[in-house]
C-alpha cells in the first residue's frame, strides 16, 4: 500500500515545510509516502465559495487513480486518538490495495463530487487549525501511527 497526501496549494511557511518534509521523509522508512500539491486557484475574488470548491475539486479528482481508497481531511468526520488511527491504518495496510489517499481541502472545504468520491471523512481536532498546520499535524500524526504500529519508542501512553 502507497500513502499520499493531496494538498490544495503550496505550504507558504518556510518552516513549516521543512517540518512537513522532514516528517515525510520519515514516513518513506515505513511505506511509499508522497504528497501532490494542487495548484492555487488563480483570481478567486471573482468566484464564489462554491464555485472556488468546484473548481478545486474538479483538480483533485484529476490526481485519484481507480482501487484509490479516499479519506477527508475534514472536521465532520471521525476522530480519533493516536493509538485508534494506528489501528485504522494498519486495518487499510491489510484491506488497501493500491493508495490510501488523504485530502485536505482548499479553505471552502470539498465540493459534492469529492465528498462522492470519498470512502470516510476523519477529523484530527475538534479545533480549527489553518490549512497550512494540518498539513504539519496530519503528517506528523501518521509517522506517529507507523512508530507505534512497529512498536518504537516514538509514542509514549
Amino acid at each position: 500500500m502507497k500513502a499520499t497526501l493531496i494538498v490544495v496549494g503550496k505550504t507558504v511557511s518556510k518552516e513549516l515545510t521543512h517540518l512537513i518534509d522532514d516528517y515525510a521523509s520519515r514516513l518513506t522508512h515505513y511505506l511509499p509516502f508522497d504528497i501532490i500539491t494542487i495548484p492555487e486557484l488563480k483570481n478567486t475574488k471573482s468566484l464564489s465559495a462554491e464555485q472556488q470548491k468546484t473548481a478545486e475539486g474538479e483538480l483533485i479528482l484529476k490526481q485519484l487513480q481507480g482501487g484509490d481508497y479516499v479519506v477527508l481531511l475534514d472536521e465532520h468526520g471521525s476522530e480519533r486518538r493516536s493509538v485508534d488511527f494506528a489501528a485504522w491504518v494498519e486495518k487499510r495496510h491489510q484491506t488497501v490495495s493500491k493508495r490510501l489517499v488523504f485530502i485536505i481541502g482548499g479553505p471552502y472545504g470539498f465540493s459534492p463530487a469529492v465528498y462522492d468520491k470519498a470512502q470516510e471523512k476523519i477529523s484530527l481536532s475538534k479545533m480549527t487549525f489553518s490549512h497550512q498546520m494540518i498539513r504539519l499535524i496530519f503528517v506528523e500524526q501518521l509517522y506517529r501511527a507507523m512508530t507505534i504500529i512497529k512498536n518504537e519508542p516514538y509514542h509514549h501512553e
